[in-house]
């Protein structure tokens, strides 16, 4: 186990560029040519990666779609690992704006990102990873940091608007949770307190109502949602958290004894998206073979793309021409049978007493 803190530059398979970022707590896997998607974020105690891996693995560069595939949401979902990807400047559905085609889940998250190392020392590490959208007129960064002794994950983002004219878009961070972390065992604890269900998302094992509003965790029907239902479960749903006193979620797995949690400015991200795949979707791409949970921190509601943003709820964001927006996320692990009361700013984590 790494006494210290260090980044380093590695390779997965046999060709995928990544850099590896840890300290004695935590480590995490970033993939340099796919997003800047964090592949990896492990607890090193438990020796537990906490993010889901899809079935159908990481693929490696050069190895891309057949040339007939044009569809950007199948070559989105082709392309996913599972881990923590950066929505932008899109979100869910692709749509057009200004003239081009924003692809499903946004280009920040396919294209490949640059980096450069701010520190490598024992007492801490951080990277800066950085790229310059094509379709639209963005440039995207972010800070990753780790400090010695300490179970947090320090995330600071920054989007900068490079046209000469208003630019609108979305923003979020989708983290995707599995197994073995994930089980029946869970428990998902928030300081939001209500939950909006998607007006769109059918689903077949769905079971909330469409553009229902729930104070959470329970349904009208009395439905628990903060518990996670086990793997022999049949679940599928889309939904908002909504009305965050400051902006925090966490998740213990109870026989584990631990748990990791994010936190974050409501003020940037006032939402965060609720996502359940269990054995659900029949066809591609989960062939109800799939047992993965996000809870993703977002600037904007619904997730179906920007254009249905600017209709139906005004929701999205818009920079100014030279205009930059940043904000900080940290991920935060913690050992615990009981479950968060509260998350600080800071990554400070209050226990709930039963």
């Amino acid at each position: 186990m790494t006494s210290g803190c260090e980044v380093q530059e590695i390779t997965l398979g046999r060709t995928v560029r990544a850099l590896h970022l840890e300290n004695d707590l935590l480590a995490t896997t970033i993939l340099l040519d796919k997003g800047a998607d964090i592949y990896e974020l492990t607890y090193k105690p438990k020796q537990m990666d906490v993010l889901w891996k899809s079935p159908w693995g990481l693929k490696e560069p050069g190895r891309g779609p057949a040339a007939y595939v044009t569809n950007s949401e199948t070559i989105w979902l082709e392309h996913y690992a599972g881990g923590w990807q950066e929505l932008f400047p899109n979100g869910g559905d692709p749509c057009e704006y200004k003239g081009v085609e924003l692809s499903f889940h946004g280009e920040a998250s396919m294209i490949p990102w640059d980096y450069e190392i701010i520190e490598n020392s024992a007492d801490a590490a951080e990277v800066r990873l950085s790229a310059r959208l094509r379709r639209s007129p963005f440039r995207i960064e972010r800070r990753m940091r780790v400090e010695a002794g300490q179970p947090v994950l320090t995330l600071h983002g920054k989007i900068t608007n490079e046209a000469g004219e208003p630019m609108a878009y979305m923003w979020s961070h989708h983290p995707a949770f599995g197994a073995p972390f994930l089980s029946g065992a869970c428990r998902i604890d928030t300081d939001a307190a209500a939950l909006q269900v998607d007006d769109g998302y059918v689903g077949t094992h769905n079971p909330l109502e469409r553009n229902a509003r729930y104070d959470w965790p329970r349904t009208s029907d009395g439905l628990d949602l903060s518990h996670v239902p086990d793997e022999t479960a049949q679940r599928d749903l889309l939904a908002y958290f909504t009305d965050f006193n400051s902006g925090w979620y966490a998740i213990t797995n109870a026989e584990l004894g631990f748990g990791v949690g994010l936190v974050w400015p409501k003020a940037d991200f006032p939402y965060a998206w609720f996502w359940q795949e269990m054995n659900a979707s029949p066809g591609f791409p989960f062939y109800q073979n799939c047992y993965v949970m996000a809870i993703e921190p977002a600037s904007s509601i619904p997730g179906q793309g920007l254009a249905a943003v600017m209709e139906k709820t005004g929701l999205h964001r818009e920079l100014d021409p030279g205009e930059s927006a940043e904000t900080t996320l940290r991920a935060v692990f913690y050992e615990s049978t009981t479950g968060v009361a509260a998350l600080s700013p800071d990554g400070q984590v209050q226990f709930r007493s039963s």
